[in-house]
């Protein structure tokens, strides 16, 4: 249940179709491919839709707030019964959601940083995802990260 509630963001199509394309792990590269455009326009495209969603700066941010806002469509939900994420790993995903990285997560949860990275690498083995974009996709599919988690942080 949503208790706070944001803007809804409105992304130009192709905005929307590019940072569509980040959600399932594909590359930038990949994205423009599918979408027969050069790369360097696809990234563009992404800039542009990161400044709308709230200036963020990473992929994984982006689609998080993406799907938060309703800028892009929501992934299909997964039953998440047969999931098994131990803590270590569930506590990582709202900080691979605002795009952090190993270092600054391991200094927020006081742990050391190959710690986190070994958490991080076993999170995304766990989830199927290939890089941190995809980890947010899956991880909104098993509703680990949530619309509140991300209004939250966009405070």
């Amino acid at each position: 249940m949503t208790t706070t509630t944001v803007a809804r963001i409105i992304l130009a199509p192709r905005e929307q179709q590019v940072l569509e394309g980040l959600a399932d792990g594909s590359t930038l590269a990949v994205v423009a491919l599918t979408l027969k455009i050069r790369e360097v326009t696809a990234a563009g495209y992404l800039k542009l839709a990161k400044r709308k969603l709230h200036g963020v700066s990473e992929n994984a941010a982006a689609l998080a707030v993406g799907y938060t806002v309703h800028a892009i469509a929501r992934p299909e939900l997964l039953d998440p019964e047969h999931l098994f994420l131990p803590l270590e790993q569930r506590q990582l995903v709202p900080f691979v959601a605002r795009g952090m990285h190993s270092a600054q997560m391991a200094t927020d949860l006081k742990r050391p940083a190959d710690v986190v990275r070994r958490d991080g690498r076993n999170l995304m083995t766990n989830l199927g995802a290939r890089n941190p974009a995809h980890v947010v996709t899956r991880a909104w599919q098993y509703q680990i990260l949530t619309a509140d988690q991300v209004i939250s942080w966009l405070r």
